[in-house]
């Protein structure tokens, strides 16, 4: 397989876009926890630590997706400057090697979605369960 200059440089639109959706990801997380953090200190709810102890994992995932990716783009660059200067099977290893750790960044990724549905999932259970024991409540009232 041939790679020339333009080959790596075909990763660098994906590569911007996940890098952006990861950083989006990462600054929703920060102010949330922000917010956990006030809501924590005024009540000391052992549901809200729980959910803060979720997105530090999350927060760890989101450093190592992003810290892959850029790892990702750099390989191509790196990539891009050894077919410039001739090494043409050092460039192939180096474009492989950035594959490799863009995919590491998408399955770190992946794993940070389910750990965020899992999430989200608890939460709905909880309304579900308070939602249904507010009807009984209601009843015997009356």
């Amino acid at each position: 397989m041939e790679i020339t200059l333009t080959t790596p440089a075909l990763l660098f639109p994906a590569l911007s876009l996940l890098l952006l959706a990861f950083t989006n990801r990462f600054l929703s997380l920060a102010k949330l926890i922000r917010d956990l953090k006030g809501i924590y200190k005024t009540t000391h709810s052992h549901l809200i630590y729980g959910q803060i102890q979720n997105l530090r994992t999350r927060l760890l995932l989101i450093r190592n997706m992003q810290a892959f990716g850029i790892a990702s783009m750099f390989s191509c660059v790196l990539c891009m400057f050894m077919v410039y200067a001739g090494m043409q099977t050092a460039g192939k290893i180096v474009f492989g090697l950035g594959l490799v750790l863009l995919m590491i960044s998408m399955a770190l990724s992946l794993w940070e979605i389910q750990i965020s549905v899992k999430a989200l999932e608890l939460e709905l259970s909880d309304l579900e369960q308070d939602e249904q024991i507010a009807p009984m409540s209601t009843t015997r009232q009356t």
